[in-house]
């Protein structure tokens, strides 16, 4: 293709001939409905009116993704508004301005100056030094723990089922100018850690609230805080480990919230970070992801160059060691689509899980996306070990065979971007959980469709057994999945493993207990829930649950977090938080869905965000953090 060929070819996508293009479901719910808070929609707005020039080489005037990566929200909006770009801005609706801003920014509008530490009235009185995070209860990172099992002992939790009656709101705090509260808190050395959407990352006192100090980071944050001993930075012992969804990661000073490191771990403008980092042994282990796959049906967009990997960071230093692609083979030029747009593969892949660190065999698992890309790569929807010293795969087990899929390649919005056959979206979404029965190791897998695998770690990953929830297993992906089960009901963000058993919150509605030795279910609880949300549609129990001895912790998209009998579902306690709440540091606070990070439970207190407002999810800016109230109390 002539370079003149792709000036006329970008001049027909970003110019005013867009208005004839077929909008796509998601810009379709943005114009006819309030704006989303989610990003992918914005992303959807971009590839399908801006990415034929901004990306384009033959457009040498245009700023890369990247570039635009790097401005504000306002000032993207002003370019499409007022400025230069006013051409394109003038063929969008006011909502969809405000999305592409955000989507591209990676964080809300305010939110430049809003949020910082310095501007809050509940500043702590002094900052004491960090003890060593060993020294007291802790639920540091995602899984509380290298293996992912989401369970805190009763020395940790120092709370049992007995006190569940007595739990109450200590404190709330207000994430400033967010519209979703989806980083999972950590709490280490009696402060809690976490980050917004606005891309501030806060530390707080546990037990009251106030806060020690505020970062900016480049980008919005959804992954949980890690922290943990760092050298090489004088003055400093600690560092809190996170990354952004502009594929940076971070080390900050834990006792002072200092920037010690910063590392771009992924080139490709699509590529963010959505799980929380490992942390072992002097190494950050990161997994990337990427919104590619939502908006890459835009015949506009040249589909598909982006590849899921885990980055192996120096702690220290932030320096690469290592990095793995999910595949192998890099993507290559194929064919030119419809509109003379250059498509490529293999791509996809992408890791939305923390890596599970396995000491004794020096390996570390994680699951694996979907393709983007026709045919599937093997590794896609896989489980896979890399050796923790070198990055090298020792091991792919696929757990859903044919699964290329690309957002909106349904029925009249599908375009030739679109894979020949399109999957049914199913994932490996959450981490693997590492957990033992007898003297047996095993690795439990949970996946969208409601199937659960376990996986021999001595075997290259032999499947031992394979169950689903519901019923009947929903195996490979077959041809046409797609249009047959369009809504996944099963496992997304994680489970939870005690002695013996493992649980899941699902999707589609509901908590499953299953053996470990043999994959039997024990129960099925809908978690005492009414079936609808007040708007008509299921409450889900999507949500990370999260175990101490007796009970299970699970979220509802409804905004209720319940506590669970681990014998038998029963449900012992709730607490609606779909609600308004007196912020500690007086910013006007709404509870909403908790429908992704999980329950967090150290030292007798237990911490939840509340307003996951992604994807049809109830909206708000809550961090909340329940106590027991003194015996003796009313």
């Amino acid at each position: 293709m002539s370079a003149r060929a792709a000036i006329r070819v970008a001049a027909g996508l970003c110019g005013l001939a867009l208005r004839g293009l077929a909008y796509s479901s998601a810009q379709a719910a943005v114009a006819t409905g309030p704006p989303p808070s989610g990003t992918e929609f914005g992303f959807a707005v971009f590839q399908q009116h801006c990415a034929g020039c901004h990306g384009n080489p033959a457009i040498e005037r245009a700023p890369t993704p990247a570039q635009l990566q790097l401005y504000s929200p306002e000032r993207i909006y002003e370019a499409l508004t007022t400025g230069p770009m006013k051409s394109v801005g003038d063929t969008l609706t006011d909502d969809q301005r405000h999305l592409v801003s955000q989507a591209l920014a990676g964080r809300p509008f305010g939110s430049e100056s809003a949020g910082d530490a310095a501007k809050m009235p509940n500043r702590c009185a002094n900052n004491p030094p960090l003890p060593d995070p060993s020294s007291a209860p802790q639920w540091n990172g995602w899984g509380a723990g290298l293996a992912n099992a989401r369970f805190q002992s009763a020395a940790d939790a120092k709370l049992d089922a007995v006190q569940l009656g007595s739990l109450e709101v200590k404190w709330v705090f207000g994430l400033p100018n967010s519209t979703s509260s989806y980083s999972e808190p950590v709490v280490v050395s009696g402060r809690v850690f976490v980050g917004s959407d606005t891309g501030y990352i806060y530390s707080l006192d546990a037990a009251t609230g106030c806060i020690y100090w505020s970062f900016r980071s480049k980008a919005g944050v959804r992954n949980a805080m890690t922290v943990g001993a760092i050298g090489g930075h004088p003055g400093t012992r600690y560092a809190v480990f996170y990354g952004d969804l502009k594929a940076n990661s971070y080390a900050l000073d834990a006792q002072s919230g200092q920037l010690l490191w910063t590392t771009k771990v992924e080139d490709n403008y699509t590529a963010r970070l959505t799980a929380a980092p490992a942390l072992y042994a002097g190494r950050l282990y990161v997994p990337v992801s990427s919104w590619e796959e939502f908006a890459a049906a835009a015949p506009g967009y040249p589909c598909c160059t982006s590849v899921g990997s885990v980055v192996a960071l120096d702690a220290d230093t932030g320096r690469q060691v290592w990095k793995t692609y999910v595949i192998a083979e890099r993507p290559k030029p194929t064919r030119l689509n419809s509109q003379g747009v250059q498509m490529s593969a293999p791509a996809g892949g992408s890791v939305w899980n923390t890596p599970t660190i396995d000491p004794k065999r020096q390996r570390l698992y994680f699951g694996t996306g979907d393709a983007t890309t026709y045919p599937a790569a093997r590794t896609s929807d896989s489980v896979m070990a890399l050796a923790l010293d070198t990055g090298k795969v020792l091991w792919s087990q696929q757990v859903h065979k044919h699964d290329s899929f690309v957002g909106d390649c349904y029925g009249a919005t599908k375009s030739d971007n679109c894979p020949k056959v399109q999957g049914p979206d199913w994932d490996i979404p959450c981490p693997v959980i590492l957990t033992t029965v007898g003297n047996q190791d095993r690795l439990i897998v949970g996946t969208k469709p409601g199937d659960i695998l376990a996986l021999d770690p001595d075997h290259d990953g032999r499947v031992l057994w394979r169950v689903n929830v519901f019923g009947p297993i929903a195996g490979d992906a077959p041809p046409g999945a797609a249009q047959a089960m369009p809504n996944n009901k099963g496992v997304v963000w994680g489970g939870a493993a005690d002695a013996g058993m493992v649980y899941f919150g699902l999707l589609g509605g509901g908590v499953a207990a299953l053996h470990v030795a043999d994959g039997h279910r024990e129960w099925l609880s809908p978690v005492g829930m009414p079936p609808l949300q007040p708007d008509g549609r299921p409450v889900g129990h999507a949500a990370a649950v999260s175990a101490i001895p007796g009970v299970l912790f699970a979220g509802g998209s409804d905004g209720t977090l319940s506590a669970i009998d681990t014998t038998d579902g029963r449900v012992l306690w709730s607490f609606g938080t779909d609600r308004v709440f007196d912020a500690v540091n007086r910013v006007a606070t709404h509870g909403g869905s908790i429908s992704a990070p999980g329950a967090v439970v150290a030292d007798g207190m237990v911490l939840v965000g509340s307003g996951y407002g992604v994807l049809g999810g109830i909206p708000g800016n809550a961090l909340i953090a329940f106590g027991t109230r003194p015996k003796g109390g009313s």
